[in-house]
C-alpha cells in the first residue's frame, strides 16, 4: 500500500519541489497551503505523515501539530516541522508542540527522503500494533461476559488505577498506560473455565492453581505489545502480594513493580465492592477496613492509604 503524505505551504513552489521529490519516491502527496486546510485533510484523507511549513497563514505549523498530538485519532500521525531558521528557538518550540522531526530550509534531499522513510515505517509500525491491542481489549471484553459477576470490573478498575496514578504522581503517559494495563490485567483468564470462574464456594487446591497460571498466560497473550513494559508488568504481577506471598513469582515489597502494586490496590478493592458466586458485595466501609487490615500484607500502604483518602473524601467518583 503506498504510503500518503500531506504536504502543507502557502508557497506553490515550495509545494512543488515537495510533491516532486515525495512522488518520484513513491509517496502518494497531498497538499494544503494553510492551517485550517491542513486540519481538514487530515481528517479527509488520513495521511501516514504531516510535512508542514512553521509559519503558514491562519493556524501556524507549530498550532497545526499541537492540535494534531492531542486527538486521540492523529496523535500518531508523525509530522515534520520545516522552518526557514536554523535557531534553537524554533527547535525548543516545535519539540514542545510535539513534532516528531524537524528540518530547516534549504532541505538536503537525501536527509529529507530518508526521515520521511523513517517515520512512514516507525507510523505502520504504530498502526499494526494499535490493531493487535484492539484485538486484546476486545479479547478481555470477551473474557469478562463470561462472568456475569464481573461485568463493568474492567470499565471501574481502569478508573480507580487511572486517578489513583494521578493522585500519587505520575505522568499523563504514565496514567494511560496503567488505564489500558488495567482494561487488560485479567486476559489471561481466557485460559480459565467458566465453571471455575462462576464456582459458589472455596475452590480446591488444584482448582485455584489452575487459576493461578492466569498473570502468566496474559502476558504472553500480551507480548506483541512489549513497547509497553508497564503492560506486562501489570498483566504479570498484579496478584504480587507486599509480604511476599503472592503470585506468580513471589516479589516483595518494591521488588513489585509499582504499576502492579496501584492494580492490586484498586482490583482488591472493586472485588471486596462488587458481588461474587462467593458472597455478596461489602459496604464502602467495610471494603475500606478490609484494606486497612491488608496493609503491608496484600498491599503497599502507602498505596492503598491514598486510595483509602480519595474514597472517604469523594475524590474517587
Amino acid at each position: 500500500m503506498t504510503a500518503k503524505v500531506l504536504a502543507v505551504d502557502n508557497s506553490k513552489e515550495n509545494l512543488r519541489f515537495i510533491h516532486a521529490l515525495l512522488s518520484v519516491a513513491g509517496y502518494k502527496v497531498v497538499t494544503a497551503s494553510n492551517g485550517e486546510e491542513a486540519l481538514d485533510k487530515v481528517e479527509k484523507e488520513s495521511p501516514d505523515l504531516v510535512v508542514i511549513d512553521a509559519m503558514i497563514p491562519k493556524i501556524d505549523g507549530f498550532e497545526v501539530c499541537t492540535l494534531l498530538k492531542s486527538r486521540e485519532d492523529t496523535r500518531l500521525i508523525p509530522v515534520v516541522l520545516i522552518t526557514p531558521y536554523n535557531g534553537s528557538e524554533h527547535r525548543v518550540k516545535g519539540f514542545e508542540a510535539g513534532v516528531d522531526d524537524l528540518l530547516h530550509r534549504p532541505i538536503n534531499n537525501a536527509e529529507f527522503l530518508a526521515m520521511v522513510r523513517h517515520l512512514v515505517r516507525t507510523k505502520h509500525l504504530n498502526d499494526e500494533l494499535v490493531s493487535v491491542e484492539n484485538t486484546i481489549l476486545a479479547l478481555a471484553t470477551a473474557i469478562e461476559a463470561k462472568d456475569p459477576y464481573t461485568e463493568g470490573h474492567i470499565d471501574r478498575v481502569a478508573r480507580y488505577a487511572t486517578r489513583l496514578a494521578k493522585e500519587i504522581g505520575l505522568s499523563f503517559r504514565e496514567q494511560q498506560l496503567i488505564r489500558r494495563a488495567a482494561i487488560l490485567h485479567d486476559v489471561g483468564k481466557i485460559g480459565v473455565s467458566e465453571s471455575l470462574l462462576r464456582k459458589h464456594g472455596p475452590l480446591t487446591k488444584k482448582e485455584f492453581d489452575r487459576v493461578k497460571i492466569h498473570p502468566i498466560v496474559g502476558e504472553r497473550i500480551c507480548k506483541p505489545l512489549r513497547q509497553d513494559r508497564l503492560i506486562l508488568q501489570v498483566v504479570r504481577h498484579h496478584h504480587e502480594r507486599y509480604d511476599g506471598k503472592g503470585y506468580p513469582d513471589g516479589l516483595a515489597g518494591e521488588e513489585i513493580p509499582l504499576a502492579a502494586r496501584i492494580m492490586a490496590v484498586v482490583d482488591t478493592y472493586d472485588a471486596l465492592t462488587s458481588d461474587r458466586p462467593y458472597r455478596g458485595r461489602l459496604t464502602t466501609e467495610e471494603a475500606l477496613r478490609v484494606l486497612r487490615a491488608e496493609l503491608e500484607k496484600q498491599l503497599d500502604p502507602r498505596l492503598a492509604m491514598a486510595f483509602i483518602s480519595m474514597v472517604e473524601t469523594g475524590r474517587l467518583c
